[in-house]
């Protein structure tokens, strides 16, 4: 009787012998059809391989009539082929004619056989080809038979992915390994970017696919299993995750994974089946990803990313580290594709050869897309697959406009993508022509534009965007990249840098902004919140913990010196707030006063208003600060009760609605008659079209990002203020139906040659 472990172990290492002799591709191929029919004692075997077009070519067999090869074609979901193309998954029949997909295919002479086993050829999930068997009697093949053919299948995959095979491709008919493809997401940070996918913690490539002693690599396997388990096991039982939600779950189910016998059994057999210890991790986790890919639940869909995750770290214990992105000297156009990442993460990269990010996870207020705003790199999130579908090297377009993504793009299509970009360099030389240019209408209403900034990488953009000064810097997000709290000297050193390069210019601070989705690793709240962007955050949290801000107000104080300090409170309810935080701010004053440090010359309060209470309190809120600056992105959030990072919503408010441009108005109406400056800073005040509603309501001072000032300034010297005020204010006096009053906008522009 066959030893029917055997099988498989012979075909491998009848493989390996293959892969080591030089022979040509189509030779090599017809080589491998005919091992592996011998090998399983069918009477066909055949490879077909998906192009780029979507089509599945025959590119090898042993059975059927030679002269169909590279001449027989099915597209993908066509025939029995293609629907294991099209589905990842096998087929195993004994009639094979008798099922509805069968297809016949008069070139190839099939008809007489009637079993049939089909695997796909799988890379990282992806579908690249088909690997048929066939025989004439009708045969149910067994599962060991089934493990042989997917097994061969990877080996193929690998052929492939190094392009042995693309000598044997007709000319303009490129493997779908290769082929362009088009992503969609939603767009991040404006802006375009042409360049070469890196990997943010990039898959580990495995290259040696056969073991010499199956023995020693289930060994191997066994010791790298225990070490992942061991490790996991750390990261639950360290206190920093003990009381975290999130990350608890994330890691239960890396745990449970490790822990599962099937999983770890389906390893092992690929294992004694000839396949390394790393082949055989590969070859598991593209067999699931393949199953999960179709899923349409999406909690078992986030499995399948924290499967990937998994695997990935035990492919790392098995070759002793793995590559670092960081060590290896990124290409001069890189664009960073990653499912998420920190903020710190991406300060890593050197800024001079970032030209976009790719994000599959995030939303649009996440700290790393916050950062790469600052760092002016467009970005892409919310793009699915954009990993998997991603090789290190692959030519990418990334479009921070409307969010979508292009991969080994076709000549025509990155040739339009340069001229883009060509045109935006023209446009930004035309916007640098304005910086030394006052914001100023043709009928004489000035404009103050300012910039929203947050890190060091901002400060040269200062004077590079002509902006009027700072009108939010987010101390917070020197926070967010450090792994302890920054010490006192740390903070006043960089406020002191930041008023060094504004020079003269305003800069107004916002203190302490954490909590909500603004999580620090090192401070815990171990009450879980169902609404954190409802709860202990912002001015909340500090007022709760006044150490924090005081040792800030006293870097603040100090850094100043001299010189005027803004300082800005952040999601103020009741102005019962601002006067505790004012309590904390003077005793500071005293403080310093009493050991003779340089105080600053002048010290102004103010207030963001972001919260809807405030707006029934707003005469009262004008005399009881210094200035009030509108937080436009959370006070839309929470006017409209929508979660901002809500995918499913993120369309269905403008806030260039009639209710919403009403409420702006009332705050500018109210700072005017109290004599108090209101500025918004947000992504309102980043776009012209916006910018234009907002000058149109009242607002004679916006913060944006650096970039956008340009655009905006250039829209501001064109712009015909009292007939824009005169519009508006017919338009909100109608009747509110809360729909958007963007197509309003956009007409009263073109009528007035209003560059948008």
């Amino acid at each position: 009787m066959r030893d029917i472990a055997a099988g498989p172990r012979v075909l491998l290492k009848r493989l390996r012998e293959l892969m080591a002799e030089p022979l040509e591709p189509q030779a090599r191929l017809d080589r491998i059809v005919r091992e592996i029919a011998a090998n399983m004692v069918a009477e066909v075997c055949s490879l077909y391989v998906l192009r780029a077009d979507a089509v599945l070519e025959l590119y090898a067999t042993e059975g059927l009539n030679p002269g169909s090869v590279h001449l027989a074609q099915l597209k993908l979901g066509q025939g029995l082929v293609g629907t294991i193309a099209a589905s990842a998954r096998p087929l195993n029949l004994t009639d094979a004619q008798s099922h509805p997909a069968f297809a016949y295919l008069p070139e190839t002479g099939e008809e007489i056989y009637h079993s049939f086993l089909g695997v796909p050829v799988l890379r990282a999930g992806r579908t690249l080809g088909v690997l048929v068997v066939q025989n004439r009697t009708k045969r149910h093949y067994r599962d060991d038979e089934i493990e042989a053919l997917e097994t061969t299948a990877m080996v193929i995959a690998e052929m492939i992915a190094t392009g042995d095979l693309a000598r044997l491709t007709k000319p303009g008919l490129e493997l779908d390994l290769r082929r362009p493809m088009s992503l969609k997401g939603s767009p991040f940070n404006d802006g375009v970017g042409l360049g070469h996918v890196v990997l943010h913690e990039p898959r580990v490539v495995v290259t040696n696919l056969f073991n010499e002693d199956s023995e020693e690599e289930v060994r191997r396997l066994d010791a790298a299993l225990g070490s992942l388990r061991l490790s996991i096991d750390d990261m639950l039982s360290r206190r920093e995750v003990a009381f975290e939600g999130e990350h608890r779950a994330v890691l239960e189910a890396y745990r449970m994974f490790a822990n599962d016998r099937g999983w770890v059994r389906r390893l092992e057999e690929a294992v004694r089946n000839g396949l390394t210890a790393e082949a055989a991790v590969e070859k598991v986790q593209s067999d699931m990803r393949a199953r999960m890919l179709h899923m349409t639940d999406p909690y078992l869909r986030e499995r399948m990313s924290d499967f990937d995750d998994l695997t990935n770290r035990l492919l790392r214990q098995l070759i002793g580290g793995g590559p670092d992105t960081l060590a290896r000297l990124l290409p001069k156009d890189a664009i960073i594709v990653a499912r998420s990442m920190g903020a710190a993460e991406l300060l890593d990269y050197p800024r001079d050869r970032l030209r976009g990010l790719v994000l599959e996870d995030g939303a649009a207020t996440s700290h790393v897309v916050i950062v790469a705003r600052a760092m002016g790199i467009p970005v892409a999130g919310q793009v699915e697959g954009g990993v998997s579908m991603s090789e290190n090297g692959d030519a990418i377009i990334v479009d921070g406009e409307n969010g979508s993504v292009h991969l080994r793009p076709p000549p025509d299509l990155e040739a339009a993508y340069a001229e883009k970009v060509r045109f935006r360099a023209r446009r930004q030389e035309l916007y640098r022509e304005l910086r030394s240019r006052p914001a100023e209408t043709p009928d004489g209403v000035g404009v103050t534009l300012l910039m929203n900034a947050g890190l060091a990488v901002d400060l040269p953009q200062l004077a590079d965007s002509g902006a009027a000064g700072i009108g939010l810097f987010r101390t917070e997000l020197q926070f967010m990249i450090a792994s302890t709290f920054p010490r006192a000297e740390a903070q006043e050193q960089l406020y002191r840098d930041v008023l060094d390069a504004a020079r003269d210019k305003p800069v107004t601070f916002r203190t302490i902004d954490i909590g909500g989705d603004k999580v620090l690793p090192y401070f815990k709240n171990a009450t879980v919140e169902e609404n954190p962007a409802l709860g202990w955050r912002a001015i909340r949290l500090t007022l709760d913990r006044p150490g924090l801000l005081r040792t800030q107000i006293r870097a603040l104080l100090k850094a100043a010196g001299g010189r005027e300090l803004r300082l800005m409170l952040p999601m103020v309810t009741e102005l019962s707030e601002i006067a505790q935080a004012r309590e904390i701010i003077d005793r500071e004053v005293r403080h310093l006063s009493r050991f003779a440090h340089h105080l600053p010359t002048s010290l102004k309060v103010g207030a963001m208003l972001e919260v809807p209470a405030l707006l029934w309190q707003l005469d009262e809120l004008m005399h009881a600060v210094d200035f009030v600056s509108v937080g436009s992105n959370d006070l839309f959030q929470f006017i409209v009760a929508a979660d901002r990072g809500n995918t499913l919503l993120a369309d269905r408010f403008d806030p260039l609605s009639v209710p919403f441009l009403r409420v702006l108005k009332q705050i500018a109406d109210a700072g005017e008659r109290a004599g108090t400056p209101v500025t918004l800073c947000g992504e309102l005040a980043g776009k012209p079209i916006s910018a234009m509603a907002l000058i149109g309501v009242g607002y004679r001072s916006i913060s944006m990002s650096a970039a956008a000032i340009g655009p905006v300034k250039a829209m501001v010297t064109e712009l015909p203020n009292a007939a824009l005020k005169t519009f508006l204010d017919e338009l909100l006096a109608r009747p509110a139906r809360g729909h958007s009053v963007r197509q309003e906008l956009h007409a009263f522009a073109e009528q007035h040659n209003v560059p948008l």
